[in-house]
């Protein structure tokens, strides 16, 4: 070939992937420059400060879609103790000393008024002044593993972002109490509910069962982050633990996560009941697609993070392959069966009838967390995975337009609980309530924009 020829070649190969990377980076900025206007012009500004309570402590829970204050105020743990992680993380993003004191404001309400002194653990549900609410069914309080895995994952992450010996203190004593109380020493995993007095219920609790997947991921999670602030064998044994059962035990062949358990981690199933039976209790054993890509996600960081304490570890290496490829399965799972190919999005629940191999969608709304956490895993995946024929990368980009376009609103400020395409009611909807904070939707911001950013 002519030196000429080649020279044009060269300057052909050079300029078309100078093109590419100047496409690329146009597409990260443009959604660094969106994400970072969503966070700090629409959202932070209508939550902080205000949602918090200064009267009573803690952080107010129910507004209305244009963020008027209503309702009683109850307060529970899952919500309160995110609001303390989300403004932990927004210390440690932004290194602004107003969200380590809002995060404190709520740290004294977890540890002097939700948290038991007598009993020990973190209350589920007060009302606004902090009087412990009892059970609709029956005149008792409960306390369950899902609320105090919230607790903690608050505080260890409350550690990281300030360093206080008493915030990492008092995470080690959440930690032990779930250890004597919740933990199952004979089968592994934790009891779901308990009495006031920490006595784990083995049989579960208004037709509920004993053992779950949501409790189990979000114990993980905030294992995760414990072990990354205190590195205690224990703590990697629970951790690893979690890991283990979720992926082996709890996880289906198909690629999707079945969601209650008996104590000896036997999957509850209906679909060799009636219809009238599947129709009516589904929720115990429908394909929940959000949390499937969500787990996936959780699962990886968890495995990750165990690889970061000991890199050299054979064992955890082979581990760690595993996880990412059944990692991988679950996301594609979630996205061939429960994605929408019309406007984007994944759909609320799917569900593995008896004589079929694949899953009917049964309930096809898409609320705001789920969304989240999609697009949150689709970035992970796209720098994991950027050749993959699934091409999570033009996924991401669908998504997030998709947010744009259903679940943010512009007007009022932060998400919809619902997605507006399917539910144009959700417009009107409360903004801000027990059940939806921002935890969901802060991970995925600063996770998307750190990542552009590095």
């Amino acid at each position: 070939m002519r030196p000429k020829l080649i020279c044009c070649c060269l300057i052909f190969i050079t300029s078309f992937t100078l093109n590419a990377q100047i496409k690329k980076d146009t597409l990260w900025l443009s959604v660094h420059k969106d994400m970072e206007k969503l966070l700090f012009e629409n959202m932070l500004p209508v939550w902080y400060p205000k949602v918090l309570d200064i009267e009573n402590g803690g952080y107010f829970s129910d507004f209305t879609h244009d963020w008027k204050p209503e309702g009683s105020q109850q307060k529970m743990i899952v919500t309160q103790a995110r609001h303390v992680w989300s403004l932990a993380q927004l210390k440690m993003f932004t290194k602004e000393d107003t969200y380590d004191s809002y995060a404190y404001h709520g740290y004294l309400f977890l540890t002097d008024v939700l948290w038991d002194r007598v009993h020990g653990g973190f209350y589920n549900l007060v009302e606004r002044n902090g009087t412990p609410v009892k059970e609709k069914e029956a005149d008792i309080i409960l306390k369950n593993a899902y609320g105090n895995a919230f607790g903690l994952y608050a505080l260890a992450t409350l550690y990281e972002a300030t360093r206080e010996e008493e915030v990492l203190n008092f995470a080690k004593k959440v930690f032990q109490w779930l250890e004597d109380h919740s933990h199952d020493p004979i089968n592994g995993g934790y009891y779901q509910f308990l009495t006031q007095e920490g006595l784990p219920i083995k049989e579960g609790w208004g037709g509920v069962p004993p053992k779950d997947q949501n409790s189990s991921i979000h114990l993980m999670e905030a294992f995760t982050q414990l072990y990354k602030v205190w590195p205690d064998p224990i703590v990697k044994n629970r951790l690893s633990e979690m890991l283990y059962l979720i992926r082996d035990k709890m996880l289906h062949e198909k690629g999707f996560l079945q969601l209650f358990f008996a104590n000896d981690f036997t999957p509850v199933s209906l679909r060799d009941s009636l219809p009238e039976v599947q129709q009516k209790r589904w929720h115990l054993d429908h394909v929940s697609f959000g949390h499937d890509i969500e787990t996936a996600y959780l699962l990886m960081d968890a495995s990750q993070k165990l690889m970061d304490i000991e890199p050299n570890d054979v064992t955890l290496k082979k581990e760690h392959q595993k996880t990412m490829e059944i990692g991988k399965k679950m996301v594609d799972h979630g996205l061939i069966w429960g994605w929408d190919k019309t406007s984007a999005g994944v759909y609320d629940a799917g569900y593995y009838y008896k004589l079929n191999d694949s899953p009917l969608i049964i309930k096809d709304t898409k609320n705001w967390w789920a969304q989240s956490e999609t697009l949150n895993t689709l970035w992970y995946f796209q720098q994991l995975y950027p050749n993959d024929s699934m091409n999570y990368k033009h996924l991401f980009v669908e998504q997030w337009d998709f947010i744009k376009k259903y679940l943010i609103d512009w007007e009022n400020g932060d998400w919809y609980a619902s997605s507006l395409d399917k539910d144009p009611q959700a417009k009107f909807g409360r903004k801000s309530n027990i059940w939806k904070g921002n935890y969901h939707t802060i991970r995925t911001l600063i996770n998307v924009m750190n990542g552009i950013k590095n």
